[in-house]
Order: structure tokens, then C-alpha cells, then sequence
């Protein structure tokens, strides 16, 4: 079993992990990130998830869709919110097929620096050694890491929106779904897939970055309907197939770190955007959870600081200060409309207002995208519209998720 040494150590000597580092001074591949999800401490969360009790002798298998392409793929195993090492005794990369099915003939054995397994300690990452495999954007990959030994609880994503399985046992190269029995909505270890073409250095890789909403809260489950599946897909169809990354983590805050909903968006933004292989653009999502979590007592909205609009734009300058100094361009998204949501009071919808007003008229932001406007119910700016409200009067469903794609300026990006 590979040994990592320490918390920021990697398997492939090869690796690129620095986003905007595009200097290099070998022959090593290119690598790009295709597929990412932002991880965070084991919780309940709001979906009966496996992250508290962890896992031992089983198989998780797990499905993404990636937006970039390549001819070789490794992916990146977290162990950021571990109590202790995380030993993965196995781990392979294979073709979707149906549900848990992979198709035949295209699993294929990860290992790490050439071992079948790796250890990773607490707060640590590693990255695969690279597998050849032809992978075109859109394609869905079946990731698989088998648990020998005890994980404890487990580094992971609350809110997926996409199905993850576990069977006992050594499940790896199994093509068969039914030995998977168990499924939950969250991803687990997997912080990313990345993939390289042999191809220069690039930096088209756009991130969209923020709470709930970006996440793809009220989507349809295993149908990549988020907004930054709209926006991948649009972009494809203007004849600029890019990796969009989606950064987002329900519940998230601006300001705040939450046990239940991960590190305050101030402080994840380089790890989880300007750190990330090829990154040219972000989009910026949040700040409603900082508004609306003081009007309501309720335990997982903690904690709930009254925040001042003034606080609120401090932080969005904070996060433009590092996109600025990264190269990255940033596109601030307005505050969408949450009447008749649990936290609505006036109080709210006035900071709502007052910070949508100078994200659109300050021009700090290198572009806005006005997802507010987009969704609003006609003649009701501060209620989002019937067609799009996946019924919590906050969230889109797919519907509402498209319209937001398209609210984003391409150029801009």
C-alpha cells in the first residue's frame, strides 16, 4: 500500500496542482480537471447519508458526468475532514453503465505511485496514477474505492443529487448493479476526476461557485439538471466545450463556517476555484444563507450572525481580491428572489435588494450575471416564479436552472 507522507501530498510526481501555474518544465502531461465536487465533514445532513458511520469492508461505487475530455484519467481522493489515516485498499475507474452496472471491458485498476492502495492521513489528498481511457465531455464515469479496514467518519459531499452505491466485500470489477443494495444522494472521498489529452496547457475552465442553489438543491436526481450542467451543455452548443466545475455546497455561507454546511465561502474560495487546474473564469453565487439564517431559530442554521449588508460586500470584495490577484475573471450572480421562503421578512428582502443593487451598479464584479431578474415572478421582483420554484419558493427545479444558464454571459466568461 502506497504511503502519503503528509496532508498536501500526491501520488503522481507529475502532478499540476497549482490552477494557474502553466510553466512547466517537462514532458509530463497537461492534466485538466473534468469532474469536481467541494467536500466537507462528516454531517447528518438533510439525506440519509453513510458519512458519520463510514465504512469496512465494502465497496462504494459512485457516478459522475464529466464536462472536459481526455485520453487519460486519474482521479483525487480527500481526507481533509478525517480523524485519522484513510487506508483505500483498491480502487478502479470504469465506463457507466445502468445504475451501478459498468459496461464490460472498460473497468480499469487504479493505483497510487504503482501500489494497488493507498494511505492518506487526516486533512490529507492524493491523485491516482493516470489510467489510459478515452473519455469525450458529457461522458459519465464510474468511480469504485474499496474500504478493508475501518474509514471512520467520512470526508465527503452532502448533497450530490446523484446516486451512490455500496455492496460488502470487494466489489471493484463487479459489472453486475444488484450486488450494489444500498444507495444514498452524496459522494464520498472523491473531491475530483481529471483528465489530460496530450495537449498544451489550458485555462478555459470555468467554476461556478456558491451555496444550495449552485449545488442543484431541488434538481432531478441523477439527471444532471444543475445550472452548471445547463451552462457546460450551452456553452458545448456555441461550439465551446469547456469543463464547468460545480463548486457549490448546500447550506453554504459567505462569511460563516457550519458544521452541517461546510467552511465559509471566503475561506474555501482558493482551494476550491483559483487552485483548481486551468481555471479562467468563476461565477459567484451566496450570500442568501447569511441573510436569511438569523430570521429563523432553527439548530442546523446555526450559526445564524445577523450579517449587515456592509459585512456582506466586504466579503465579495474579499473573494474578487483573489480572483483578481489568480488572474481569474469573476462574475458576481444577484441574490435570487425567496418570498415565502422560511427566512423572508422584510429585513431580508431589504438586504437582498441592497446587495443586488451594488453588485449591479458598482461594476467591482468583471461581469454580473442577474439571476435575480431572470427568475423573478412577473410583476412580484421579490417572489421567483411559480414555473420555476421546485416548491420551497427558494430553489429552481430544472426548469429554473436552465433559465439561469442562460443568464450568464458567455463572453463574459
Amino acid at each position: 500500500m502506497q504511503q502519503i507522507a503528509d496532508g498536501n501530498s500526491n501520488a503522481d510526481d507529475n502532478d499540476n496542482s497549482n490552477s494557474n501555474s502553466d510553466n512547466r518544465d517537462d514532458n509530463s502531461p497537461y492534466w485538466q480537471a473534468g469532474w469536481a465536487a467541494s467536500v466537507q465533514r462528516p454531517s447528518v445532513g438533510f439525506h440519509e447519508n453513510w458519512a458519520l458511520e463510514g465504512f469496512a469492508e465494502q465497496t462504494v461505487r459512485q457516478v459522475v458526468r464529466v464536462t472536459g475530455s481526455g485520453s487519460a484519467a486519474r482521479i483525487v481522493l480527500s481526507n481533509r475532514y478525517g480523524a485519522g489515516p484513510l487506508e483505500v485498499a483498491g480502487a478502479t475507474l470504469a465506463r457507466t453503465g445502468e445504475g451501478a452496472g459498468v459496461r464490460e471491458g472498460t473497468v480499469r485498476r487504479l493505483t497510487f505511485g504503482g501500489a494497488a492502495g493507498v494511505r492518506i492521513p487526516a486533512g490529507g489528498e492524493v491523485r491516482s496514477d493516470a489510467v489510459e481511457v478515452a473519455v469525450a465531455p458529457f461522458e459519465s464515469l464510474t468511480v469504485s474505492l474499496y474500504f478493508a479496514r475501518p474509514t471512520g467518519p467520512a470526508t465527503f459531499h452532502a448533497q450530490a443529487y446523484a446516486t451512490a452505491y455500496r455492496a460488502p466485500g470487494d466489489r471493484l470489477t463487479a459489472t453486475d448493479p444488484t450486488v450494489f443494495g444500498e444507495t444514498t444522494v452524496s459522494w464520498y472521498f472523491l473531491a475530483a476526476v481529471e483528465l489530460a489529452d496530450g495537449g498544451p496547457a489550458r485555462r478555459d475552465t470555468v467554476v461556478v461557485f456558491g451555496d444550495s442553489i449552485t449545488d442543484g438543491f431541488g434538481s432531478t436526481v441523477d439527471g444532471n439538471r444543475r445550472y452548471a450542467d445547463a451552462l457546460a451543455e450551452r456553452l458545448a452548443e456555441q461550439g465551446g466545450v469547456r469543463p464547468v466545475l460545480n463548486q457549490g455546497i448546500g447550506g453554504n455561507l459567505l462569511l460563516s463556517d457550519s458544521a452541517w454546511f461546510g467552511e465559509r465561502a471566503v475561506g474555501r474560495f482558493r482551494r476550491d476555484v483559483l487552485d483548481r487546474p486551468g481555471v479562467r473564469s468563476v461565477v459567484v453565487l451566496v450570500g442568501l444563507n447569511d441573510i436569511g439564517f438569523s430570521e429563523v431559530d432553527l439548530p442546523t442554521y446555526k450559526p445564524d450572525t445577523d450579517r449587515s449588508v456592509a459585512e456582506l460586500i466586504a466579503g465579495y470584495r474579499e473573494l474578487i481580491a483573489g480572483a483578481r490577484a489568480a488572474g481569474v475573471r469573476i462574475v458576481g450572480g444577484t441574490i435570487m428572489p425567496f418570498k415565502g421562503a422560511e427566512y423572508h421578512t422584510p429585513g431580508a428582502e431589504a438586504k437582498r435588494q441592497k446587495v443586488n443593487d451594488w453588485m449591479r451598479t458598482s461594476g467591482e464584479f468583471d461581469a454580473v450575471a442577474d439571476f435575480a431578474a431572470a427568475l423573478a415572478e412577473p410583476g412580484d421582483p421579490e417572489a421567483l416564479a411559480a414555473r420555476f420554484d421546485s416548491g420551497d419558493h427558494k430553489h429552481p427545479g430544472d426548469e429554473g436552472y436552465r433559465v439561469m444558464a442562460e443568464a450568464v454571459d458567455l463572453a463574459a466568461l
